[in-house]
C-alpha cells in the first residue's frame, strides 16, 4: 500500500469513533411491591441511554441497606431515605459504624410512613399496638427502623407485642392482614400506595395518625422527619385527611463514581422529570433546585457540576 493509501485509510479509520469502555455498576432498589423496583428500572433506561458504555444491574435492596451497600462497594447507586441515610453518616444504630463513602446524587419525593391497621383491631394510637400482631420489613429496611423508634417513644418493643413478623414483600405482609394473621402492617412508600390500595379493597382498614409528642422527638433526634398529610380520599373509605411521619427518597451514588458519569446521570434525570413522574406520581413538577435541596448528604462532585450549570446551587 503506497504511503498515500495508508494515510486515507488511517484518516478513514480515525472518522470511527473507538466504542466506549464499558462502566458496570449495581443498582440497589427496594423490596417487591414498593415504588423503587419500577422507578429502579425507568432510571436505568435513563442513564444507559444518556452515557455511553454505562450497564446497570438493578438488585433488591431497602433504605439502610442500601447506604450499606454503597459504603461496602457491593454497588454504586442506591436509593435512599433521607432521615436513615443522615443517621449512617453520623455513625448512629442500626448502623455500625460511619458511612465515609456516599455522596448525594438527587432528591426525588416525599414518603410516607404508613401504619395501616384493620378497623376492629380497635388501634387509634402507636401505643395501642401493644398486644397486637404486626407485620414489617426485615431489619436494613428504614421502616423496619422507623417502626422500632416509634414503639420505643411509646414505652413499647417488640417484645410488647403478641408477635413481631418480618416480610421482605409488601405482597406477603398484605396476605397476611388479608388472613387475619396480623392487625397492623407498618411500610415507608408513596401515597397512596398500591399495598395499602390492594388492602383495603379486601379488609377494613385505617391509617393510625402520628400524635405531636412523636412527632417532636423524632425531630428532635433527627431533622431529617417533617409531618405530613395523606389527605382524606387517598384510600378507600379514608374520609379524613391523616398526619404521618414523613422524610424524603433520595439516590446516592458512591463518591469514587467518575465525575462526567453523574454529570450525565443528574443532566438525563432533570431532561426526564415526566418519565419518573409516570412511574411515580410524586416526582411530578420536581426541579433541579428540589433535586439539590441540602439534606445533609454532601453532594457527589459530578451532581454538584450541574446544579451549579441549572442555577440550583
Amino acid at each position: 500500500m503506497s504511503p498515500k493509501m495508508r494515510l486515507l485509510a488511517f484518516a478513514a479509520g480515525a472518522l470511527v469513533a473507538a466504542p466506549a469502555a464499558a462502566q458496570q455498576v449495581t443498582f440497589m432498589t427496594g423490596p417487591q411491591g414498593g415504588s423503587w423496583i419500577p422507578l429502579g428500572g425507568a432510571l436505568k433506561g435513563m442513564w444507559e441511554k444518556a452515557v455511553p458504555g454505562l450497564q446497570i444491574t438493578q438488585t433488591p435492596g431497602a433504605g439502610i441497606a442500601n447506604i450499606r451497600g454503597v459504603d461496602e462497594g457491593k454497588a454504586q447507586i442506591g436509593f435512599g431515605n433521607s432521615f436513615s441515610t443522615v443517621d449512617g453518616l453520623e455513625g448512629r444504630a442500626p448502623y455500625p459504624k460511619k458511612v465515609t463513602k456516599v455522596c448525594q446524587l438527587a432528591n426525588l419525593y416525599p414518603q410516607y410512613f404508613q401504619v395501616v391497621a384493620t378497623v376492629d383491631s380497635k388501634i387509634n394510637s402507636f401505643a395501642d399496638l401493644k398486644g397486637k400482631a404486626l407485620v414489617t420489613q426485615p431489619k436494613g429496611n428504614s421502616a423496619e427502623a422507623l417502626t422500632e423508634a416509634v414503639l420505643k417513644l411509646n414505652g413499647l418493643s417488640y417484645q410488647s407485642l403478641s408477635k413481631a413478623n418480618f416480610q421482605a414483600a409488601y405482597t406477603d405482609a398484605v396476605s397476611m392482614m388479608k388472613d387475619g394473621h396480623v392487625q397492623v402492617f407498618t411500610l415507608g412508600t408513596t401515597a397512596p400506595a398500591s399495598a395499602v390500595t390492594d388492602l383495603a379493597s379486601a379488609r377494613d382498614v385505617k391509617l393510625v395518625p402520628v400524635d405531636d409528642r412523636t412527632m417532636a422527638e423524632l425531630k428532635k433526634m433527627n431533622a431529617g422527619f417533617n409531618k405530613l398529610l395523606i389527605k382524606a380520599g387517598t384510600y378507600p373509605k379514608q374520609d379524613r385527611d391523616v398526619p404521618v411521619i414523613g422524610y424524603s427518597t433520595h439516590i446516592v451514588a458512591a463518591c469514587d463514581l467518575p465525575e462526567n458519569t453523574v454529570y450525565q446521570m443528574t443532566k438525563a434525570m432533570a431532561a426526564n422529570i415526566d418519565s419518573m413522574a409516570a412511574v411515580v406520581k410524586a416526582i411530578d413538577g420536581v426541579t433541579p433546585k428540589d433535586m439539590a435541596l441540602d439534606i445533609g448528604v454532601p453532594l457527589h462532585k459530578g451532581a454538584a457540576k450541574f446544579y451549579k450549570e441549572a442555577g440550583a446551587l
